[in-house]
Formats: C-alpha cells, sequence, structure tokens
C-alpha cells in the first residue's frame, strides 16, 4: 500500500519547503531568466546601452568555428571525465568493502580530494606535470615521453580530464561503497557456496542492484563536466595551447569577461542550460527504464 504523510496544517508542507524553493529561485531561475533577456540583446562592455537583436548572438554563436570546436572539446572531456570517473570510483569502492584491515584509513584517504577546492585541485596537478619542476613530467621525460601540455593540445586535455577525475572521484566513491553495503551479505555468501567467482558475483549480483546509484552518479557527473570543471580548467591550461581545451563553460567566462561580449556570452551559457537539461531528460527518458529498483 502507498503511504502517504498527512499534515494538520495545509500551510507547513509549503513552509517546510520554502527555504529550498527560495534557493532555486535566487540562484537558478533568476539568474537563468536573467541570461536568456541577455542572450536577445546587444550590450556594450560597461552596459550602458542595450539594443534588441533577437537571435543574432545565436545566429552569430552557431556561426563561430571556435564555439563548434568547443563543442566537440566539451563531448569528449564529459565522456572521459564521467566515464573514467565512474568506473574507477566503482573499483575503488569495491576494493574498499573488502578489506578488513585498515579499512576506515583507507576509506578517509579517499574521501579528502573531495574536501580540495577545485582550483587548488587545478594547481596541484598543474604542478606536478608542469615541464620544467614537475615531477610526473620528470618521471615521464625518463620513461621516453616528452611531456608539454602546454604545446600539445592532447596532453593538455589528458591533464584537465586526470584533475576532473580526481576532484571528483570521492563523491562517487562514497555512493557506490554506501550502495555496495547496503547489499544483503546472504545473496553474495549464497552465491560464493554455489560456486560463483568473485568476478561473477560482482556483476551477476552486486553491480545489477548499484544500478540506482550508477544512474544517479552518471546524471550528476554529467552535470559536473558541463558546469563544475571551470576552475579546473582555468587554473590548469587556461583553454590553452591556443583555444584547444576551451569547454563551453570556460567559453562562457572567457566571451564574456575577457572578450567584454556580454550578449554572446549570454546566450552561451543559455545554450549550456539548454543541453544539460535535455541530457538529463534523455537520462531519465531512457536510460532509467534499464535501471533496478
Amino acid at each position: 500500500m502507498e503511504k502517504r504523510v498527512l499534515f494538520r496544517s495545509a500551510w507547513l508542507p509549503w513552509l517546510l519547503i520554502a527555504p529550498q524553493m527560495a534557493i532555486i529561485l535566487v540562484f537558478f531561475f533568476w539568474p537563468a531568466s536573467q541570461a536568456i533577456v541577455q542572450s536577445v540583446q546587444m550590450e556594450d562592455a560597461f552596459g550602458t546601452s542595450t539594443e534588441f537583436v533577437g537571435l543574432e548572438n545565436f545566429k552569430t554563436l552557431f556561426e563561430d568555428p571556435a564555439y563548434i570546436d568547443s563543442f566537440k572539446i566539451t563531448a569528449l572531456f564529459s565522456v572521459l571525465v564521467a566515464g573514467i570517473g565512474i568506473a574507477l570510483s566503482l573499483m575503488l569502492a569495491v576494493f574498499a568493502d573488502r578489506i578488513l584491515r585498515g579499512g576506515l584509513f583507507y576509506k578517509t584517504f579517499l574521501i579528502i580530494p573531495y574536501a580540495v577546492a577545485p582550483a587548488i585541485a587545478g594547481v596541484l596537478w598543474v604542478f606536478m606535470f608542469s615541464p620544467s619542476i614537475g615531477v610526473v613530467a620528470y618521471a615521464l621525460n625518463r620513461m621516453g615521453i616528452a611531456w608539454n601540455h602546454v604545446l600539445n593540445s592532447d596532453q593538455a586535455l589528458t591533464l584537465i580530464v586526470i584533475a576532473a577525475v580526481w576532484k571528483q572521484i570521492s563523491y562517487n566513491f562514497l555512493f557506490f561503497l554506501a550502495g555496495l553495503q547496503s547489499i544483503p551479505k546472504a545473496l553474495i555468501e549464497a552465491a560464493a557456496i554455489d560456486g560463483a567467482g568473485p568476478l561473477r558475483r560482482f556483476f551477476t549480483i552486486q553491480f545489477p542492484l548499484l544500478s540506482p546509484t550508477t544512474f544517479f552518479l552518471v546524471v550528476i557527473n554529467v552535470v559536473y563536466a558541463f558546469f563544475d570543471t571551470f576552475a579546473i580548467v582555468h587554473a590548469t591550461t587556461e583553454g590553452g595551447p591556443g583555444r584547444d581545451t576551451a569547454i563551453l563553460v570556460y567559453k562562457v567566462w572567457h566571451d564574456g569577461f575577457r572578450a567584454l561580449d556580454l550578449g554572446g556570452s549570454a546566450a552561451q551559457s543559455v545554450v549550456l542550460m539548454v543541453i544539460v537539461v535535455a541530457l538529463t531528460v534523455i537520462q531519465f527518458r531512457y536510460v532509467e527504464k534499464k535501471v533496478q529498483y
């Protein structure tokens, strides 16, 4: 039977959700509405004169080869960050779930990256991969790999993917570990008694039961790759070399605050918002059907 909570007062439920609704209105709907208004206008750098131009900003946007290239870079970047981050976090969570001694230290150690600010994470990795003083770059050079992300576009993309995955890995790890620990141990023990090995137990019992957690993390990681990686890109490559790592969210900032194209930057933010909303809807519409609750 469906369980429902009955409130004696009609206004109490609205009062309980009022703080969250206020946050959503102030920090999402209001900025989004402002971006939509600015996207159909042309403003000077100081905002002293405004002219309505309709969809001209969007037309100029999609005729710009640099913006199309940014689309391709963002698509590749988001797939790599979400795919590698989820796979690596799941592997670490499986190992942590099996550790008997020192498990608390291991789990605490894996949670630490979540407390690091994105800009700090970017600075840490750019120091380690610095062509002149970086320890990782030095080791790669000793192995015959000439590392210089300042000049090599593929290496620059690799660097921001590594930094972004490392920053998000703790978040994914926590959810996967909680999901693994919620699986009844009797199911695992019964499969082991029947002769199923560790890999078979994982792919036939544990992984299917983790599908709600995996689906949730796919949605969160896609949003993270599109929106929350600006500070990492800015601290590591600044969109370079050239504009080869200028993902969409970084290009919004660059065109708005450096190029002072306020209308074009607002149009880019609207397009980015539509893309993320569309991807989320598609995931809930089609991918969620395969989730086993």
